[in-house]
């Protein structure tokens, strides 16, 4: 058992980083974007942020609390004797749970820009997206789509 306890903590914190985080940025479209006609206008970038976007995981927070609990319970077991032993593990699986829900949280984190863009309507827009390109303000952009659904790509 205890040989086997390092391979599931190992295997439980991989699986924490399951967020989808592929469709943040201005590169990667969903499959119901190709095809479909979308709007493009055109502006010039006013300021630039970096930001930190909380994504969502893919098994809602299960794997991380629930292999955390699991890890934590496992570690909790090798403490004491008796009663003893049952409350260490019963804590071990609460601490866990709490630290391995802590961990994914931090590992679904993406970093992005958030985007002030002068359209050249004269329209100011703020515009978030992962930062999987380089931007700089002044430049000017391609904001292709309309409504929740738009990227920001070089011009």
């Amino acid at each position: 058992m205890k040989r086997l306890l390092p391979v599931l903590a190992i295997g439980a914190l991989t699986l924490t980083g399951c967020a989808n985080t592929a469709s943040m940025g201005g590169n990667v479209y969903s499959s119901n974007q190709v095809g479909a006609e979308q709007t493009v206008r055109f502006g010039t970038i006013q300021a630039l942020r970096q930001v930190q976007v909380q994504a969502d995981s893919r098994a809602g927070g299960i794997l991380g609390t629930g292999g955390g609990a699991v890890i934590g319970g496992l570690l909790g077991n090798q403490v004491g004797g008796g009663s003893g032993r049952t409350l260490a593990t019963a804590a071990g699986a609460i601490a866990g749970s709490v630290a391995g829900s802590k961990i994914e949280e931090s590992t679904n984190r993406v970093t992005a820009w958030e985007m002030e863009i002068r359209r050249d309507d004269g329209m100011n827009i703020v515009v978030v997206q992962k930062a999987d390109q380089a931007f700089q303000v002044g430049q000017r952009v391609r904001l292709i789509g309309s409504g929740r659904n738009v990227s920001v790509a070089p011009y």
